[in-house]
């Protein structure tokens, strides 16, 4: 199947594409956007991948569903573009970065600065149809992405994952913690992030392995 996604990735990824999942998910997802309204625009359900080209991935961080309502999602996991209003998950990972390195929250909520310093931005599921969280659930998108973990964290090292929230922590349980710094904390979202997301220092922590690994520290 000829999938429009960033050429590393295609290669990477192919013999997914070419799996009965996938071609079920695909007439699934193209029925919904003839049908319903659904985010992020079509262009930008692998964004993620877009903006972070499979050579420069250095970091993952895994969320759930692209945000449902108009004009959030454009297809990297937390973000928002540059008009729209932080939401407060996003809005208490800014907290936690200002507490972890002391650096002032930007007032925009577009995380494409992370992407492309190479931190994959990856949502378990790519889509959603609007005002209906979870719609896109168990239609073969969480196989595709946990196929994209499994060969990132098969094909290379010293990677870092980041998992917030029971939920990414199941999506990533298999990971090579020999191989990898795998991370794991609360949910950032308000109901959850004093369960111990605020004061988890993943920022610092992130940048200190990549530098012991000979690599940039993120500019978060």
């Amino acid at each position: 199947m000829n999938v429009t996604i960033a050429q590393e990735w295609k290669e990477c990824l192919q013999d997914e594409f070419e799996k009965d999942y996938f071609s079920n998910l695909v007439q699934f997802v193209k029925k919904e956007y003839t049908s319903n309204t659904v985010y992020p625009p079509g262009k930008y359900i692998f964004n993620a991948f877009d903006q972070c080209p499979y050579q420069k991935v250095r970091v993952v961080i895994l969320g759930q569903d692209p945000y449902h309502e108009p004009g959030q999602a454009h297809g990297l996991c937390f973000s928002v573009n540059d008009d729209v209003q932080i939401p407060p998950s996003l809005v208490n990972i800014y907290k936690e970065i200002q507490s972890d390195l002391g650096l002032t929250p930007p007032s925009s909520g577009n995380l494409q600065r992370w992407a492309a310093q190479g931190v994959l931005l990856l949502n378990a599921t790519l889509t959603v149809r609007a005002h209906q969280a979870g719609s896109h659930q168990n239609k073969g998108w969480e196989e595709f992405t946990d196929a994209v973990i499994h060969k990132l964290a098969t094909n290379k090292e010293h990677l870092v994952f980041l998992l917030w929230g029971s939920y990414a922590q199941r999506k990533g349980e298999f990971i090579d913690k020999s191989k990898h710094l795998v991370l794991s904390s609360a949910h950032p979202s308000p109901l959850s992030a004093y369960r111990g997301f605020f004061g988890c220092k993943h920022f610092s922590k992130t940048n200190e392995y990549l530098i012991r690994n000979g690599m940039d520290p993120i500019l978060w």
